[in-house]
């Protein structure tokens, strides 16, 4: 049958579809107004809520990182007309209908979340929790960040009652409309063999897709369960005392170091330094220095980290050698020709001293320091340490920046992709893709990632503890020459990048490939 002759049947059948409903609301609402009217005049018409389901949350997969369960909400209304509402689990539920309601009682269906991944995407997907009365909201993660989307819109029956209050009829219905889906980049394999990897540690993983800026995992640790605001099966009591426990943790399980933590980066900064020691002109590839393995100015020392541990020297070196044995002189010498306007405005290039604006709520900025009163505080920010403190998503952003060719982009679990050319020379990133590819070879300083198709830095950062701990960094990228992948740990007090941060981004890496 021809198209015309469709249109010519289906426009009549939509315009008195279209009739029939116009006269349907006209009679309900002129016709048979007065007669709801005088019905709930009499106390006859109840009207009873329908709850709209969560949307639900989603990996890149089609893997769900939430449920809905069935509750139900437990409303108990006095004489003087004032209700509370208790939220009770279908269990509990039957048992209440089992025995019967008490007077002014009334059970309304709607669902709980549940978090089949617990502690391992707590703070990725975050929590809901009640705020009045049975509703609840996101509190944090991508539950909050996108609850007008998840959050769906309640619908209403108005039921016929008799005096006593049992159901005669049903007069009029409004369905309710369910939560949009988020329909996320995060991978869970990944996310859990992140989790896994530093769950027994305090610190934080970040995997990310350097062309598009898509998150692929986030791990901050210590976690937390979040079921635990949510498992209506758990008494009332204990589940109180739960989360009085997680609020109350001097270990702070709630708070996302990914994005909320600022630390010192230590040599993953120099990745920033060179690019801005190259960009302005103030070294070449051809600038070099003879490691003297301690700078002196005055009564202040500055040493090689090699100079501290063995009293040795890494003779001459360029910034490709400089990146691969993570010399500090160097950069010293780098930080100080290159000077702090230039470093400042590259840093800023980079993402540093200002949100990156993820799709999470709590993003820290970081801080970059707008003055450096001595030399000697110029050599601390050119090697990743003073003043500077950064989060490990913007070591993971600045890392990716090197790897997609120049471009920052906007780290993001769901939405459109928003990179930004920098503007670097493809001369610059050649030279310091060959400083990181370095790192992870022969002779660099990440040894736990020897042979494999990366290229990373190390960093270990002193952060003034008092038993001189230092924080482990390593940040990574791969395949080198067309990466899909930059994964970056951070192990707060954990000690040497290479020893600690290294062995849980070369698991990652591998599953990332196995995959």
């Amino acid at each position: 049958m021809g198209v015309g002759v469709w249109s010519f049947i289906w426009r009549p059948l939509c315009v008195g579809s279209f009739l029939l409903l116009l006269a349907g609301l006209f009679k309900t609402q002129i016709f048979q107004g007065l007669y709801y009217r005088n019905l709930a005049d009499n106390n006859r018409v109840a009207k009873i809520p329908i709850h709209a389901p969560r949307g639900i949350i989603y990996d890149r997969n089609g893997v769900a990182l939430v449920s809905n369960l069935p509750s139900y909400r437990l409303k108990t209304c006095a004489l003087d007309g004032k209700c509370s509402v208790d939220l009770i689990s279908k269990n509990q539920a039957i048992e209440i209908q089992a025995r019967g309601l008490g007077e002014g009682q009334t059970l309304e269906l709607d669902s709980t979340r549940s978090y089949p991944y617990g502690a391992a995407t707590a703070h990725l997907v975050g929590y809901v929790s009640e705020i009045k009365d049975g509703e609840m909201v996101g509190r944090s993660g991508l539950e909050k960040e996108y609850e007008s989307i998840l959050r769906g819109k309640d619908g209403e029956e108005m039921v016929e009652v008799d005096v006593i209050g049992n159901k005669i009829r049903v007069l009029a219905t409004v369905p309710p409309i369910s939560g949009g889906d988020v329909n996320t980049s995060i991978d869970i394999s990944i996310q859990k063999i992140a989790f896994e990897q530093i769950k027994k540690k305090v610190g934080s993983v970040v995997v990310s897709d350097p062309t598009t800026g898509q998150m692929i995992a986030l791990v901050s640790s210590p976690s937390f369960d979040p079921n635990v605001f949510t498992d209506l099966s758990l008494p009332k009591d204990y589940r109180s005392t739960k989360i009085n426990d997680i609020f109350s943790d001097p270990s702070k399980p709630l708070f996302n170091r990914a994005i909320s933590g600022t630390y010192p980066p230590g040599s993953t900064f120099k990745i920033v330094t060179a690019s801005a020691g190259l960009e302005s002109g103030k070294i070449t590839e051809n600038t070099t220095i003879d490691d003297p393995g301690i700078l002196i100015i005055g009564e202040y020392k500055f040493p090689n980290w090699k100079y501290l541990k063995d009293g040795g020297t890494q003779g001459v070196l360029n910034v490709v050698s400089a990146l691969k044995v993570s010399n500090d002189i160097f950069f010293y010498r780098a930080g100080e020709w290159t000077g702090l306007d230039n470093l400042s405005v590259w840093a800023k290039k980079f993402g540093l001293g200002h949100t990156l604006g993820v799709d999470l709520p709590g993003e820290a900025t970081g801080n970059f320091p707008a003055i450096v009163p001595f030399l000697g505080n110029l050599y601390h920010l050119a090697i990743g340490q003073g003043d500077l403190l950064v989060t490990p998503l913007q070591v993971n952003s600045w890392t990716g920046v090197v790897g997609n060719g120049g471009k920052l982009c906007r780290p993001h679990f769901f939405g459109k992709t928003d990179c930004k050319d920098l503007g670097i020379s493809k001369k610059t990133l050649d030279l310091v893709k060959q400083g990181l590819i370095a790192a992870c070879s022969p002779g660099g300083t990440a040894w736990p990632l020897f042979g494999m198709d990366v290229a990373c830095k190390t960093g270990t950062a002193e952060f003034g503890d008092p038993n001189n701990r230092t924080h482990a960094w390593l940040t990574a990228f791969a395949p080198v020459q067309k990466p899909t992948i930059v994964v970056t740990a951070l192990v707060e007090a954990g000690g040497e990048g290479s020893d600690i941060a290294a062995p849980i981004v070369k698991r990652i890496l591998e599953k990332w490939f196995e995959n």
